[in-house]
């Protein structure tokens, strides 16, 4: 689907309801949906499909995807279109037959569905964004558009969050067709636009607008999970995500008497704002322990040879999560709700008290939590605040005691024997969240093994972000699994 001029816009208008075949789908007489251009057949000698070219595949189409610049400003100043062509190629390279949707001209997504030879069994949906957040280049000690690969490790943004895990799946599929391997049930690939936003024309658009293209689907993996965390000597975590908070980004508007500086004014529009701003940032919000959170916790302990019930009388949370040491951060921001100031706004001239004035904040709300949560903010605001969702999304739990999670911890295991898996909460959000309008249960499962002293935390959104051209022939190999597993 080729860029369209203003004159075009009905035939672009048709596109975004039924999408488009993405560039190079195969014409009439080529594999159909859900083919994989090579015959079924089983897997090869050793169990798996994953050859030397899909290790290569996942570190090149890491770089190839980090050089295309889709930086997300906010307000929909991105293009993710580049990107998405580039997944799109490659897709129907195997014989699938990708969709390209645009909500917005530009804000592209890529659908495909690979069939699997289990006609009855449920669909799994793989997902990844294409989006990226802005990168400050003169902070970075390469560029971050680069995508150089230097010293066994990959450079730039998206590196992490989260080009190579749209670069691994890329290299699964493409080994399967190779090898003619078919996964046991359905498979839906989602790349999608406007993460790092609102998502309204990504993940939010497909799913109220494209339902049918998930049809069957009940749980899906995508960022965040089964990366190393070391934890002490020797230890060795993989938190699988089995949970989010809830989004809630606030605007708080608060009014007053407009007049002159140099005057008395007791109905003061920014001091108001700036009293309600103060309570919310100094809030100590209350510990409320999640089902996801409790099992953390609980595991956790257990490695370190303190069995523990986080749901007993009396139970001492923060004496845990110091002797839990680094292995605490998997938790310390998922035990409670929290609302962080983060813009002002108000006034035109210094000498002018300006009769409104606004501020947002990044709230977020655990599973169970949001009563609680707009309780809260209606009386730390007081009566001169108005406050209003600016964008909400649900907060997400998933089960941790069933085949799915099982599976997504075997398949780690399985290549780091010495790991711990434990789940975990995300202490902010994904794609899932618009996805599980579908009744889609979603899983953080974008496998890395990262040597001692990579700090995942700080590259996520950070500068000289990288990933270990190792980590990515290690996710290769789980996700591998546990896609054919699932």
């Amino acid at each position: 689907m080729a860029d369209m001029s203003e004159p075009e816009t009905a035939a672009l208008d048709s596109a975004r309801v039924h999408g488009t075949p993405g560039p190079g789908a195969p014409g009439p007489g080529a594999p159909g949906p859900g083919a994989l251009g090579a015959p079924a057949g089983s897997a090869p000698a050793d169990g798996t499909p994953v050859d030397r070219v899909a290790l290569d595949e996942a570190v090149e189409f890491t770089s190839g995807l980090i050089r295309i610049d889709t930086t997300n400003r906010g307000g929909g100043d991105c293009r993710e279109r580049p990107a998405a062509e580039y997944v799109a190629e490659r897709l129907a390279d195997i014989g699938l037959e990708p969709a390209l949707l645009e909500r917005t001209p530009g804000r592209t997504n890529v659908v495909a569905r690979i069939a699997g030879t289990d006609p009855t069994a449920p669909a799994l949906l793989v997902h990844g964004h294409l989006d990226v957040v802005p990168a400050e280049a003169a902070d970075w000690s390469v560029d971050p558009f680069s995508g150089e690969v230097r010293d066994g490790v990959v450079w730039g943004r998206g590196a992490v969050d989260m080009k190579n895990m749209d670069a691994m799946v890329l290299a699964v599929v493409r080994a399967w067709a190779r090898a003619g391997v078919r996964p046991r049930r359905d498979i839906v690939i989602a790349y999608t636009a406007d993460e790092e936003d609102s998502a309204i024309d990504g993940s939010g658009f497909l799913a109220d607008h494209h339902p049918e293209l998930f049809e069957g689907c009940t749980e899906g993996i995508s960022e965040s999970g089964a990366f190393t965390v070391h934890a002490g000597p020797g230890q060795a975590l993989y938190p699988i995500a089995a949970g989010e908070r809830g989004t809630a980004w606030l605007k708080l508007t608060a009014t007053g008497t407009a007049g002159h500086g140099s005057k008395p004014n007791r109905a003061n529009a920014v001091s108001r704002l700036a009293a309600a701003v103060a309570r919310i940032g100094e809030h100590d919000w209350p510990v409320r322990l999640t089902d996801t959170v409790a099992a953390c916790i609980t595991e956790l302990a257990a490695l370190q040879g303190m069995p523990v019930d986080p749901r007993a009388p009396g139970f001492q949370l923060d004496q845990i999560l110091n002797k839990l040491g680094p292995a605490g951060a998997l938790v310390e921001a998922t035990v409670r709700n929290s609302a962080n100031p983060t813009m002002l706004s108000a006034g035109y001239k210094l000498n002018v008290i300006p009769g409104t004035a606004t501020a947002y904040v990044d709230g977020r709300m655990l599973p169970g939590g949001e009563a609680e949560f707009i309780a809260t903010l209606d009386e730390l605001t007081g009566p001169d605040v108005h406050w209003e969702f600016h964008h909400r999304e649900v907060a997400l739990e998933a089960p941790v005691d069933g085949r799915t999670y099982g599976i997504l911890r075997e398949s780690v295991e399985a290549f780091d024997p010495e790991g711990h898996v434990v789940p975990f909460c995300m202490a902010g959000g994904t794609d899932a969240k618009q996805f599980s309008r579908l009744g889609i249960t979603g899983y953080g499962f974008s496998p890395l093994k990262l040597p001692p002293g990579f700090d995942y935390w700080s590259l996520f959104h950070g500068v000289d972000e990288r990933v270990p051209v190792d980590a990515l022939h290690f996710g290769v190999r789980v996700l591998d699994r546990a896609m054919r597993a699932l």
